[in-house]
């Protein structure tokens, strides 16, 4: 069989040569032959950018430790012809200038997230990942000279490609890190971008498969390392590594998807074929970037539906924040994975920034810490119903995660207080479509107050209720605040990419950071 096609998708079958069949598809859709995105589709694909982009310029203005290490490195690799990094002018490497700028954006775990869950075509294999990987058209739309409309158009091809990758093989169910979606993607748009054959780019998926896979060794352990917030980075620097290779006439593994010994079949063993068919857009409105979630503040995003929770308990019920030790217990009831990742025993008891926001416990007491603050400063809180407003008050920022806020005592004991439970089937069946999360707070004289099943909270892409536009503007500002002396401008700049020109591109990095204290 050949890959067959609509009028807005390709169907890449499971009995072709799915990495052959990629690189036409990015080459194609980098072309212009086919794909004419909605609006709507663009729109979305600058919001998730724009939000990476104040991510990674606050955790750089912070001195985070990942981030500064690569950036360091990248300016060891000058080249002419080069991409640059966040604040940077200088012209690098790219592949050094992807990874530093790729770490930046995903440091602080603050950006997009997708669960892999497509029902209408019965792709439901629920692998996580990040919108981490923008640095790539980024910096191949500066080496080759291509405007901002380009580059846009080469976020949507690789959200695209690694989303759809989600949606069909769960990596995580075998220890395989998510990122190595973005990796295969990441090969794909870049060397659509400067000119690769498909055959350039299936050899270049190969390579990054066969020789470059990361497992999940990196989140195990007590206390996460930079490795974690890094694995987006080094994966992806890998995957342009390999383009450029392939490029220059090495050649991998062919049709990777299919071949008997790479991880697809390995862990998913088939009679010769690949585990699953894969379906691409290449027009209209249905995008795999579409049914991406936002997140509102630093967290990680499987606590969502535990934050929407608390907002909706505490904005109904005031009076539970003027009277903090009468608090008795705080019950969470989540799904798997949720208390499986977050609800980690190790977790309880975080010695570290990466840990604490893997941590269900310390990110719930610490919103309700700072809830139960601004009460006790007489400034007062929205009145009940004024959803967004509370994110907005209540959001997590960097120094929420702080050597002072991870040891606060009020933090602590509120986090002794909390009982984190697995809700079973009830809760399970209801994942990956929402975030399923209830909680419940019980006082000292019995009473007790629910904030009923929260499936989609803000930020989630199936949320309807909240200003997602208003919101994400008071998380670019705050983030931007720390990072930049005026910070309006840059993120108008970031905010209007599709419209920049070859010029603009190659200056799209030209303003300062400021250098604040270490978070961490």
């Amino acid at each position: 069989m050949t890959a067959t096609a609509t009028d807005t998708t390709i169907t890449l079958a499971r009995d072709t040569n799915q990495a052959l069949g990629i690189g036409r598809f990015a080459c194609d859709f980098m072309s212009g032959t086919i794909g004419s995105p909605d609006a709507s589709v663009q729109q979305r694909t600058i919001q998730f950018f724009v939000d990476s982009v104040l991510c990674g310029l606050s955790a750089i203005a912070m001195q985070t430790n990942a981030p500064c290490v690569l950036r360091a490195e990248a300016l060891e690799y000058p080249r002419d012809g080069g991409a640059s990094m966040f604040g940077c002018t200088a012209t690098l490497a790219p592949e050094k200038v992807i990874a530093a700028n790729a770490s930046a954006v995903r440091e602080w775990d603050s950006n997009g997230t997708n669960f892999g869950f497509n029902p209408a075509l019965g792709h439901t294999a629920g692998e996580f990942g990040h919108n981490d990987f923008y640095a790539v058209p980024l910096a191949a739309a500066q080496i080759h000279g291509l405007d901002g409309a380009a580059a846009v158009r080469g976020m949507i091809c690789l959200d695209e490609i690694r989303g759809r990758l989600a949606e069909v093989f769960s990596l995580k169910t075998y220890k395989i890190d998510h990122v190595v979606h973005g990796a295969i993607a990441s090969a794909a748009v870049y060397g659509a971008m400067l000119g690769a054959t498909p055959e350039q780019i299936e050899s270049a998926i190969g390579m990054v498969v066969a020789h470059y896979i990361p497992w999940r060794a990196i989140r195990a352990g007590k206390q996460l390392s930079d490795s974690k917030g890094a694995s987006a980075a080094i994966s992806t620097e890998v995957a342009v590594l390999s383009m450029q290779r392939s490029m220059r006439g090495f050649i991998g593994p062919k049709d990777i998807f299919r071949n008997p010994e790479a991880i697809w079949r390995q862990f998913e063993p088939t009679d010769g074929d690949a585990p699953f068919d894969l379906v691409l857009s290449h027009s209209g409105s249905d995008f795999a970037v579409m049914g991406m979630h936002f997140k509102l503040g630093l967290y990680e995003h499987q606590s969502a539906g535990a934050l929407q929770g608390l907002i909706d308990l505490v904005s109904r019920n005031q009076t539970i924040l003027e009277q903090p030790d009468a608090i008795k217990e705080i019950r969470i009831v989540a799904y798997e994975p949720a208390f499986g990742i977050i609800g980690d025993p190790a977790k309880r008891d975080p010695q570290t920034r990466q840990s604490a926001d893997h941590s269900m416990v310390y990110i719930v007491s610490t919103m309700l810490r700072k809830a139960i603050e601004a009460t006790a400063s007489g400034h007062g809180l929205p009145d009940a119903g004024e959803n967004d407003a509370w994110w907005k008050t209540l959001m997590l920022l960097p120094n929420d995660y702080g050597r002072d806020a991870l040891y606060n005592m009020q933090t602590r004991a509120l986090m002794d207080r909390i009982v984190f439970e697995h809700g079973g089937e009830t809760y399970d069946d209801r994942y990956p479509d929402g975030i399923p999360t209830s909680m419940t707070i019980t006082l000292d004289d019995g009473s007790t107050f629910e904030s009923g099943m929260v499936m989609y909270p803000s930020g989630h892409a199936r949320n309807t209720t909240a200003n997602l536009e208003d919101i994400l503007l008071h998380k670019a500002e705050a983030l931007g605040a720390i990072a930049l002396a005026d910070a309006a401008p840059v993120i108008d700049r970031f905010n209007r990419v599709d419209t920049l020109s070859v010029s603009d591109i190659t200056k799209i990095m030209d303003f300062d950071i400021l250098i604040q204290p270490p978070v961490d």
